[in-house]
Formats: structure tokens, C-alpha cells, sequence
């Protein structure tokens, strides 16, 4: 897996600052602009990170670049529907040359289990690729491929959506692969903008555990970790 911040909007904690301190302030932007200084900014963001004010987090957006992660993934990623999604399309990009799947820890770290991953794989592979050679159409001889197919797909979130994102595909709950993704889209995002993700990530890092019945039981361990990916960070 490759998760890449590729661009972000420029300036984005003192952007959202500017927004907070408009929704307060009598006088224009541009001299609200011309007295905004540093320590302000951090300031105005505690300020309406505490009040619960992330309106104007929707200001600042990023975009991330994923690849080498299965469409198991992506289809929960599109879930979210605050977001803008360009993804690999199995209708033009043809796999007849090549077919690269993902396979879980579980079953590569089981002997038996990985062989019939392989051989399902392969067989899939060349059952596609001869549909293809007797004249199908790759949009319809894509409907063999399994969820495990690679893929790669470029998305671009608001700071407010991604940091409900975060509270969701961080949690120990969320399916492995895109809680990987998620942890370092996470950190990436806060090398960015500190300040608005700083206290991001599952429910449980702010307060206790929305799951309920289904937490995981792990709470203090997954606190823990994310404090020390902030420290690293």
C-alpha cells in the first residue's frame, strides 16, 4: 500500500482561522487577514475545535493518492459520500497482461490457506484473460474479477469529513485494510495541519468508546498507540 498527500489547500490552519474569527468580528476580511498572526491561529482553533464549531474546517481540503490496495477497500470507501472519487477503471484498463490481488496477513500466514488464494487467483487471471482473447469486452470480463483485485484511486476530503472519516476507519473495529490506510492518511494529514488533527482519530482517543456493545475492548492500548503516532509525528 502507498498513500500519498499530493496537494492540500495552501495555508490551510490559517484559512480556517480566518473563517472562525469572521463569525465573530464586526470589521473586514482584509483587516481581519492583516492582524491574523500565528499565535491567533492556534488560538481560534482551540477555540472552535473545543466548541464543536467545524463548520469551517469545510474551508481546507485534501487530496490523497492511494495505490496497491483492493476494491474490498475502496467499496467501503465510497461510502462516504462528502468526497470526491476518481478510481482506476476496470472498464478501460484491461488486466489480460497482468493480475495483482491482495491477499490478508491471515491467510499468507497460513501454508494452506495461501495456496488455494494462489491458485484462485490464477485461475481467475487466466479465465480473464482468455475471455478477452476470444473478443469480450474487458468491461464485461472485469465481472470474474474478485474483490481482491488491485486498485488505485485518487480522493479529496474536506478537513471536517476527514476527520469524521478518522473517527470511523481508525477505530480497532474497522476492517484492517482501510484502517491501515486511514492511520496514514492520519498522519500525513498532520503534518499539514496540526493543529486540526491533532486530537483526530478514533472516538475512543477523545472520549469513550461510541461502539457500545461492540467496543473492542482494547481502549487504553489503541489510546496509547495513537498518542504515540502524535509524538512521532
Amino acid at each position: 500500500m502507498n498513500v500519498t498527500l499530493i496537494e492540500h489547500t495552501p495555508n490551510p490552519e490559517q484559512i480556517v482561522a480566518l473563517a472562525a474569527r469572521l463569525c465573530y468580528s464586526p470589521v473586514s476580511i482584509g483587516e481581519l487577514r492583516e492582524k491574523l498572526e500565528s499565535a491567533d491561529i492556534e488560538k481560534y482553533l482551540d477555540k472552535i475545535m473545543s466548541l464543536g464549531h467545524h463548520s469551517v474546517l469545510e474551508h481546507v481540503s485534501f487530496t490523497f493518492a492511494v495505490e496497491g490496495v483492493s476494491r474490498v477497500t475502496t467499496h467501503q470507501l465510497v461510502r462516504h459520500r462528502i468526497a470526491s472519487f476518481s478510481q482506476q477503471s476496470q472498464r478501460y484498463v484491461s488486466h489480460k497482461e497482468y493480475f495483482t490481488s491482495i491477499m490478508p496477513d491471515t491467510i499468507a500466514e497460513n501454508s494452506e490457506a495461501r495456496q488455494i488464494f494462489a491458485f484462485m487467483s490464477e485461475t481467475v487471471h487466466k479465465a480473464y484473460a482468455q475471455l478477452v482473447e476470444m473478443g469480450i469486452p474487458p468491461e464485461d470480463a472485469r465481472y470474474i474479477l474478485p474483490n481482491a483485485t488491485e486498485t488505485k484511486i485518487i480522493m479529496t476530503m474536506n478537513a471536517r469529513e476527514l476527520r469524521h472519516f478518522f473517527a470511523l476507519r481508525c477505530c480497532q473495529r474497522a476492517q484492517w485494510e482501510i484502517r491501515e490506510m486511514s492511520i496514514e492518511m492520519l498522519s500525513l494529514a498532520r503534518r499539514a495541519a496540526p493543529i486540526i488533527f491533532r486530537d483526530a482519530g478514533p472516538g475512543c482517543v477523545g472520549g469513550s468508546c461510541p461502539e457500545g456493545q461492540f467496543c473492542c475492548g482494547q481502549t487504553t492500548e489503541v489510546r496509547e498507540f495513537f498518542k504515540k503516532l502524535s509524538q512521532e509525528e
